[in-house]
């Protein structure tokens, strides 16, 4: 079942094994929303920094490689200084395709092409079932 200490899980066993050297301060994950256009937001909050995973992803038919890849990529942002106490390396959060490439380098390769295929063929209908309501095109950031 993806309940919170799935997601928590998750989170601490992507960090630990792909960003071991990302200093990290007041970090706290969870379910919030039921987005369509995205798959999740990191932001600053009075406790730390929040990053939010689309809720419609505790359902068991969206791929754990595309939680994984969204919990990595809110992670490079923070490592990148956004909305953490690291300081700011780009002044916009994908200027020049910088978290894809993060990714790459990082070994999600896999992972990005499986997830834009499975967002054509399976995402807008899921979504749709899921929410009862029209789909409009998905843009990913």
């Amino acid at each position: 079942m993806r309940n919170h200490e799935w997601l928590e899980t998750r989170f601490n066993q992507i960090w630990n094994l792909f960003f071991p050297e990302v200093e990290r301060k007041m970090v706290f994950i969870r379910w919030k929303g039921f987005w369509k256009n995205k798959f999740g937001h990191i932001r600053k909050t009075g406790h730390g920094t929040e990053i939010a995973i689309n809720r419609l992803f505790q359902d068991e038919r969206v791929p754990e490689d595309v939680i994984k890849l969204t919990i990595a990529h809110e992670i490079i942002h923070y490592m990148h200084g956004f909305h953490s106490h690291l300081p700011k390396q780009f002044n916009h959060p994908h200027a020049h395709g910088v978290v894809n490439k993060e990714l790459i380098s990082r070994g999600f390769k896999y992972a990005i092409k499986n997830e834009k295929l499975w967002v054509k063929n399976n995402w807008f209908a899921l979504y749709k079932e899921l929410r009862k309501t029209p789909v409009k095109e998905f843009h990913r950031y």
